[in-house]
């Protein structure tokens, strides 16, 4: 091995050798004049993928005429927005004849093996090295500027093994993600079912049942009751904190970066009232504070509180939410809901059968997430070792 004066990569095999990316890969620029082409193509998460040119949904231009025609084998990075986004792969690599945004820098190798390229490139955005680059307000990167970024460049047969080996493992690495993935989809199917279960119907299956007369809860034992939220809890509004602190911060987007010196006493269950809090109920045992966006539950002698988190995961807003331009969850709409209510002893082994069945089922899951992360840093890792020589494939 050898020293490269290039940190991102350092040593290399003693016969290999850098090159400028500009040694290699010129910018396409080939404009589709005319709507010639009308293959549109995106690239999402390192993936160039296709999309649907005659979509109404998200954001497109009127016409594609100043788009790119790019070719397979052609290799995209995109080079917008530095300073906001740290986390998108921002290489990918063309499969099909298509056109692609001209923000976006393309590539087309005149030297060395594409695929290889590719990887190398990937590796190099692994490690964050378009990060720094840049200039300006947003921080975007011209192929004047990316041009001068060095690669590891061995012999022809050498990229070509590479390319292979790391299709091959990163392959099997992909479709080990895809299926923990898959496998946690699942487990939280189960979970939402398991809930759903026992808070509408109850732990006995033989147990006698009527019409609840709600349409998303269904049936319910013939002895429990079915009472509006109003008589069996209390719901308050939030308001931004005064203060800064430690104590955290419910409510959209605010769990995330607030805190604050004010706080409230747990336990409570908090809901949301528009946007992302919406469908995702949180049960708080300590201090806390929420924000106008979550609304603040508590309960009355006849409901556990732990009994309503578990409701709460359940409900269907579609037949409560108010219809505006955001729809969203008035204080009224969650005090006229209509709930399952069974005998305090009832909810209470009702409340240690979900508490153990779910905490099994959030380990499980956790395992999962956790062999995902393991598996994405050794690809990482296995990537950058093998474009850099480090682990030796021929």
């Amino acid at each position: 091995m050898k020293k490269r004066s290039v940190e991102w990569i350092g040593e290399i095999p003693e016969q290999w050798e850098t090159k400028y990316l500009f040694q290699i890969v010129s910018q396409v620029k080939c404009k589709n004049i005319n709507g010639q082409e009308t293959n549109l193509l995106s690239l999402s998460y390192g993936k160039i993928k296709r999309k649907n040119i005659e979509t109404t949904e998200g954001l497109l231009p009127a016409s594609f005429e100043g788009y790119n025609i790019v070719e397979p084998g052609d290799i995209v990075l995109r080079l917008t927005d530095l300073q906001n986004d740290h986390t998108s792969l921002r290489v990918g690599k063309v499969r099909e004849r298509g056109i692609i945004t001209s923000a976006y820098v393309t590539l087309r190798p005149f030297q060395g093996e594409s695929q290889y390229l590719y990887y190398a490139l990937h590796a190099y955005d692994l490690k964050k090295g378009f990060y720094g680059m840049g200039a300006g307000v947003r921080q975007g990167l011209t192929f004047t500027e990316a041009r001068m970024i060095e690669i590891p460049f061995p012999a022809m047969e050498i990229q070509l093994a590479i390319a292979d080996y790391l299709d091959e493992k990163c392959g099997a690495i992909d479709e080990i993600i895809e299926q923990a993935k898959a496998t946690i989809e699942e487990y939280k199917a189960w979970k939402s079912s398991v809930i759903f279960e026992a808070v509408t119907k109850g732990l006995d299956p033989n147990v006698e049942m009527k019409d609840s007369g709600v349409e998303w809860i269904g049936k319910v034992p013939k002895h429990w009751s079915i009472e509006k939220a109003k008589h069996c809890v209390t719901i308050d509004h939030g308001s931004d904190p005064k203060t800064e602190g430690d104590i955290p911060v419910y409510g959209s987007g605010a769990s995330s970066f607030k805190t604050c010196g004010e706080f409230k006493e747990g336990p409570t269950v908090l809901v949301g009232r528009k946007g992302a809090t919406l469908h995702i109920p949180h049960f708080v045992n300590g201090k806390y504070w929420n924000v106008d966006t979550a609304f603040d539950v508590k309960s009355k002698s006849n409901l556990r509180l732990r009994f309503y988190y578990y409701l709460a995961i359940c409900f269907d807003y579609k037949y409560y939410m108010s219809q505006t331009t955001l729809p969203g969850m008035t204080q009224t709409n969650y005090l006229n809901m209509k709930i399952p209510v069974p005998k305090l002893i009832e909810q209470d082994k009702i409340i240690i059968y979900l508490d153990q069945k779910c905490s099994a089922i959030d380990e499980i899951i956790a395992e999962k997430e956790a062999l995902i992360a393991d598996m994405d840093a050794y690809k990482k890792s296995l990537i950058f070792e093998t474009v850099t020589g480090k682990r030796k494939v021929c």
